[in-house]
């Protein structure tokens, strides 16, 4: 007890930073329904996951997953019913960072989606992971 009186600030210190630690442990960084770039691939190649990549056109043309669909967010409401033939199947959205395709989930989950995914690190996590994009539109 001694201590914890002579080392108060100390003790208080280690206390704010486990908590911090905890916080940002239980946190996921994509949200509740993030998806890591190993977990996508699993649900791509075993659950025939679509893919929809909701950034602006000019940055899908730069580079994009293999297969993926681009909607831009701005289109994304407008444009959820082409994708009315996929609403029980697993859809994975993505946009550079993974902040833009978390809204996205939002948005389908709200218009009755069942299984939306965003991926953790969008493109950039993709890529530092080692995984293939392709470049140019789909065709």
């Amino acid at each position: 007890m001694e201590f914890i009186q002579q080392n108060l600030l100390l003790v208080l210190l280690a206390i704010g930073s486990g908590a911090a630690l905890l916080f940002t442990s239980l946190r996921r960084p994509g949200g509740r329904n993030g998806v890591t770039s190993t977990q996508a691939t699993l649900l791509i190649n075993r659950e025939n996951a679509v893919v929809v990549d909701v950034r602006a056109t000019d940055e899908y043309v730069a580079g994009h997953l293999p297969e993926s669909r681009n909607i831009p967010l701005d289109q994304l409401e407008a444009r959820a019913s082409e994708l009315d033939s996929k609403k029980e199947a697993p859809l994975i959205l993505v946009c550079q960072t993974g902040a833009r395709s978390a809204g996205a989930c939002k948005q389908l989950e709200k218009l009755g989606f069942a299984r939306v995914s965003n991926l953790e690190g969008g493109i950039a996590g993709w890529r530092s992971a080692g995984l293939p994009l392709k470049k140019g539109a789909k065709k």
